[in-house]
């Protein structure tokens, strides 16, 4: 069942896009998931495969790429600034936009919500142009994904990295 689907627990289904291009890449996405995972009020519902793909807009290595679902009490800022926090404690540094990074974490969806804040815009204003925000979110929420979305961004390069339950072995 997708992670939206038919739930009646309170709080907010939330999509998370997870990324990392720099380090042990594969480890700090499973760590980021584990400190998610703990965050209060929140729980990990679902999340994709890994995949590999080449820098948007940015360089340096490929990046490991994931999408998780949580339920979360949390409001959209506060869990804002617990990824942060989780990012920075994760070494990550923002010397300019787009940098490569040790990892990083976007709020993709909230619920059915648009959210238009300063600091946070929802649904993320690009993850409809990116197979590895798209690709990995069809793969657990698949109705949050239409086809011709996929197909807007067939072009770009995306390979399965680690199939689901990758970030169970890498903890």
């Amino acid at each position: 069942m997708a992670p939206w689907a038919g739930m009646t627990e309170p709080g907010h289904w939330v999509a998370i896009g997870l990324g990392a291009n720099l380090g042990d890449r594969g480890q700090a996405l499973a760590q980021a998931l584990q400190a998610i995972g703990g965050l209060p009020g929140t729980r990990l519902v679902a999340v994709s495969s890994l995949y590999s793909t080449a820098p948007v807009d940015s360089s340096g290595p490929d990046y490991l790429n994931a999408v998780a679902a949580v339920r979360t009490t949390l409001q959209p800022l506060a869990l804002l600034d617990a990824l942060q926090a989780i990012e920075l404690a994760a070494g990550r540094e923002r010397p300019y936009r787009n940098a490569p990074r040790t990892l990083d974490l976007d709020i993709e969806l909230w619920d059915d919500e648009r959210i238009a804040l300063p600091r946070l815009s929802v649904p993320h204003p690009r993850m409809h142009e990116r197979a590895f925000v798209l690709v990995p979110l069809a793969e657990i929420a698949p109705e949050r994904v239409t086809p011709a979305q996929l197909q807007a961004v067939a072009g770009q390069g995306i390979r399965l990295a680690h199939k689901p339950g990758w970030h169970l072995r890498q903890a």
